[in-house]
């Protein structure tokens, strides 16, 4: 098992995992207490923090990472990542996905618009007949 593997292995278990079964919308992983935990001597940390943001990790575990903190270079033990489950308890299951509900708000006025003549004629005439007749 390569070492990027048994750190994500390490954070399902002693993170994910518990996070997931206390029904938290959210939690955290410092790569600072990965590494102590693990005991990963010899300049390990930039592999800690690579492997909590790989695609695997997150889509493994179904979760979105909402955060990272630390210093601009991202390779610290300072590091700390937030994350958020995309499901509530089922993994695998596809996130939901956020332009489609954006699309559908979208088109929920085209009716209304459509009986007016179309959106660009209701304004046009909303701004002909903004201060009344007369009264420009």
């Amino acid at each position: 098992m390569k070492q990027a593997d048994r750190i994500r292995t390490y954070a399902r278990e002693k993170y994910v995992a518990p996070a997931r079964a206390q029904r938290e919308g959210r939690f955290s992983i410092r790569t600072g207490d990965v590494v102590r935990e693990m005991r990963l001597l010899g300049g390990r940390t930039p592999a800690v923090c690579s492997a909590l943001k790989t695609r695997e990790f997150l889509e493994g575990n179904a979760l979105r990472l909402v955060a990272r903190t630390g210093p601009e270079s991202g390779q610290s033990t300072t590091v700390t990542y937030t994350y958020e489950f995309l499901d509530a308890g089922k993994i695998g299951e596809k996130a939901p996905d956020r332009q489609d509900a954006w699309n559908r708000l979208r088109g929920a006025l085209k009716d209304v618009f459509s009986e007016l003549g179309g959106g660009e004629n209701y304004l046009r005439n909303e701004r002909a007949n903004f201060y009344g007749p007369g009264k420009d």
